[in-house]
């Protein structure tokens, strides 16, 4: 009876017939039997439907998430980004409601995966709003890195993530010039004390260039506190990227497992 109803069934591919069970029976009232016979109909929805209209654009969008990551952390492009991937998924859920399939029981697991899905972006746009904080607060550009941060962070996580620091040019230069002498200390060097001359324009441009030294050196110091708070920032978007992922990771293999189990029903 399956096997021909299989054949000659017509439905609209949302359903799937799966088996269709008999039983006869004998019904006595009074006197009287009563031949009885119940049929047990067993459906269920095709999944196919659902996995090229509904799964396979999220995790469209779930990969284009993933993907903004590599955008630069000291932009506001990301953020912005990750803003309109969330308003497009909304509105495609929005769009989507009317193929969910509605159940008795309450929410769909499709349902669940969606909203989990839209958890984990909300998650990725709190990531980048913390980082942007950190790379962009107008404040920190005077403040030293705290002790903790420098060791937990830029010590203990750079190495955790295997995190390598580029090299700092001026300092390199800084060095070079520290064991060579410069052109001026070797004048000074050899000129003798007598033949120093006391002229008052000379001593305007040695004050104008201890001025400028004190400048650039201030200059000097906000760009190294800028750099360092630009590596605790990268720091801590590789590492909460590398938390993101793996949990992402979790869930997709969760939801492959649960999908191979309901397949072998």
């Amino acid at each position: 009876m399956t096997e021909n109803s299989k054949r000659y069934l017509q439905a609209s591919g949302e359903w799937e017939l799966v088996v269709i069970l008999g039983d006869a029976s004998i019904l006595n009232f009074g006197i009287d039997e009563w031949d009885i016979i119940t049929f047990w109909v067993v459906i269920r929805r095709r999944p196919i439907l659902y996995v090229v209209n509904l799964i396979i654009p999220s995790s469209f969008l779930m990969i284009i998430d993933i993907l903004s990551f590599y955008l630069p952390p000291h932009s506001v492009d990301r953020s912005s980004f990750k803003m309109t991937l969330i308003l497009g998924y909304t509105v495609f859920l929005l769009i989507m409601n009317d193929l969910l399939p509605s159940t008795a029981n309450g929410t769909p697991l499709i349902g669940i995966y969606f909203s989990v899905c839209l958890a984990f972006m909300v998650i990725s746009l709190l990531e980048t709003v913390l980082i942007t904080c950190v790379l962009h607060h107008n404040s920190m550009r005077y403040r030293e890195v705290p002790y903790w941060v420098k060791v937990l962070v830029m010590r203990f996580i750079a190495r955790l993530i295997c995190y390598s620091f580029p090299e700092d040019p001026l300092a390199k230069l800084e060095e070079n010039q520290g064991t060579k002498p410069t052109p001026s200390q070797q004048t000074a060097t050899n000129v003798p004390g007598s033949m120093t001359l006391d002229v008052p324009e000379l001593r305007q441009i040695s004050q104008d260039l201890r001025e400028m030294n004190s400048y650039l050196t201030i200059l000097r110091k906000e760009d190294h506190l800028q750099n360092q708070w630009c590596h605790v920032g990268y720091i801590l978007d590789f590492l909460l990227f590398r938390i993101y992922l793996l949990i992402l990771t979790g869930y997709a293999l969760v939801i492959i497992c649960m999908w191979c189990i309901w397949m072998n029903q």
